[in-house]
């Protein structure tokens, strides 16, 4: 989902009132759904625990900055986001995390992408992607992250595309004579 974070509530966690837990309900202002809206068209409220400790996200509740927010459709129809998810200002995204989201991403959803944190470490079937950005850059949004997306082939296999950025300068290809 990309959207804007209009306010933030903290509310109980459940309605036991045994339960001391306490979540934030962050209101927000939808701009688009890239998946899940099979599920829900429009998201008002995305909750997320309220202790760090717990993977409770901290997000500016301004109504300025735009993010990029991943979680899940629980079974009640309230969407849950954690420290796990992907989380992301939109203005830090690559352009080709832009372009995948709008374009490329809904091209692999029939691959699963394997994480690699350390050696030996291989896929285990054909539709399957290895994401190596830990074993490498020792952070899971590495380089891989930003410019490459998991596609599904024409032969039923996943492998790695990256889209070809656009030429920094105009420039004209002159042969000498």
């Amino acid at each position: 989902i990309r959207a804007k974070i209009s306010s933030e509530k903290v509310v109980p966690a459940s309605d036991d009132p045994l339960d001391t837990h306490k979540m934030i309900r962050y209101e927000i202002k939808q701009i688009k759904m890239f998946k899940g809206f099979e599920k829900l068209k429009d998201v008002q409220y995305v909750y997320t625990p309220f202790d760090s400790s717990l993977c409770g996200v901290k997000l500016e509740a301004n109504n300025k900055k735009q993010y990029l927010l991943t979680g899940q459709i629980l079974n009640d129809g309230k969407v849950f986001i954690h420290l796990c998810n992907y989380i992301e200002p939109w203005d830090d995204l690559s352009l080709s995390q832009k372009k995948s989201l709008n374009q490329r991403y809904q091209m692999g959803c029939g691959c699963k992408i394997t994480t690699c944190y350390m050696v030996p470490c291989s896929i285990t079937a054909p539709n399957e992607c290895l994401w190596t950005d830990w074993l490498i850059e020792r952070k899971l949004y590495g380089h891989q992250a930003k410019h490459y997306a998991c596609i599904k082939r024409s032969d039923g296999t996943c492998s790695w595309y990256r889209g070809g950025p656009p030429p920094e300068k105009e420039f004209i290809d002159i042969s000498e004579p």
